[in-house]
């Protein structure tokens, strides 16, 4: 789950990582108190969507002018027009994709006086299972164009769980960055705090893009992209009502209710599959044979026919799926229960796509049953290559 920017601050300075004053604003009517409260006499308006590259970013709407989706403003009355400017209009970002994102939320903060920029950020290494920092000179920048550019730019260590951070990890964050004396011993305290952070709120990510120093000789959290691992959130009440629904796919959205494995891809084909590893497998094939993936969707081990129908009806409310295939290999999911969630759905919502179904496994011949015996206009497919060159030719001769 990803949170935004002045929510991920103020769960750092509970840790007591510094980080700048500032306040949300939802309204245009509240940009001119929140301006006052922080006093000036340099203000940042930023806005707050689940995307990065907002100072970068242009507004579709002309209304908006011309400036980023972070703004530098030097007065009260900067701060009101770029607020109404904002609030309300579509961004579009290199990572929102050309539909952009409607701002809704705006983080009105204090100025700081920048003399260096820095990049951290924190995530969980799988191949050791511990978390792991990176650290690097080039704050302020895409980490992925440092790592293929300048990769000796950056450092990377891990932190043994039964230790947790230690004095040695304040000193390579400290060489990292070429800081010394109070700077060093910020940056010791500072890793500190992000770690315990971390883990005690089971972060997923956490990116410091930029830590900056400041003129005054202060380390200080500019930005904060922060995400949770999903599966921790029932410990944390709290983090999970942060959730902003507004920033997520509707259909990821209802997946989710059914705990449905969902995302939403940019192809025609919708997949519904058991098993992660063979749902990758049917996304890579269909691609093999000329076409893309409308999602990744793993129904489970353990679904029901009310799940396997929600599920299907997830995938026929995408507009841009043009063809539907279910590939099952039944091991405890058993090929009946897919055959009848399936009818089900189809009886309900009807079916304006074709509809290739390869089942194998378990209860495989009474699902093939069900599905012949439903009338419905199914093709059927023997096994996987079968299936998508199947579905390929069926979406491409529907087009």
């Amino acid at each position: 789950m990803n949170i935004h920017e002045y929510q991920a601050k103020a769960i750092l300075k509970e840790f007591g990582a510094p980080v700048s004053r500032g306040v949300a604003v939802f309204k245009v009517e509240e940009a001119e108190a929140a301006a006052k409260e922080l006093g000036g006499p340099l203000w940042v308006v930023k806005s707050q969507i689940h995307a990065g590259g907002r100072g970068k970013g242009k507004f579709k709407e002309a209304a908006a002018g011309e400036k980023g989706g972070v703004r530098l403003s030097k007065s009260i009355d900067e701060v009101k027009t770029n607020v109404q400017q904002m609030l309300g209009n579509t961004l579009v970002t290199i990572q929102t994709g050309p539909a952009g994102k409607q701002v809704n939320r705006l983080y009105i903060e204090e100025g700081s006086d920048i003399e260096k920029e820095f990049y951290l950020s924190a995530l969980v290494d799988r191949e050791t299972s511990r978390v792991s920092f990176v650290v690097s000179t080039e704050g302020g920048m895409d980490i992925e164009t440092v790592a293929h550019d300048t990769p000796e730019k950056i450092k990377t260590f891990s932190i043994d769980p039964a230790t947790g951070v230690m004095p040695h990890h304040g000193r390579t964050v400290a060489k990292a960055l070429g800081l010394s004396g109070d700077l060093a011993r910020q940056a010791d305290k500072l890793l500190g705090q992000l770690y315990t952070a971390f883990v005690s709120t089971d972060m997923a990510m956490l990116e410091i893009n930029p830590l900056i120093i400041t003129k005054q000789g202060q380390l200080k959290c500019l930005d904060a992209k922060v995400s949770f691992d999903d599966n921790a959130l029932y410990r944390h009440p709290d983090i999970a009502a942060l959730r902003d629904v507004t920033e997520e796919d509707a259909k990821e959205i209802e997946a989710s209710k059914y705990d449905l494995n969902y995302v939403t891809l940019d192809g025609s084909i919708g997949c519904m599959v058991n098993g992660a590893g063979l749902a990758m497998a049917t996304m890579d094939i269909i691609k093999l044979y000329g076409e893309a993936p409308a999602n990744f969707l793993d129904v489970g081990g353990s679904a029901t026919k009310d799940k396997v129908s929600a599920a299907f009806k997830i995938i026929t409310a995408d507009p841009n799926v043009k063809g539907i295939l279910v590939n099952i290999f039944g091991g405890i999911m058993k090929c009946d229960v897919i055959a009848e969630g399936v009818i089900a759905a189809v009886r309900e919502v009807g079916l304006k796509v074709p509809l290739v179904v390869r089942l194998e496994g378990t209860n495989v011949e009474l699902g093939k049953k069900i599905i012949g015996e439903s009338k419905l206009n199914v093709i059927p497919a023997n096994d996987l290559d079968d299936a998508a060159q199947k579905i390929v030719k069926a979406v491409k001769g529907a087009a």
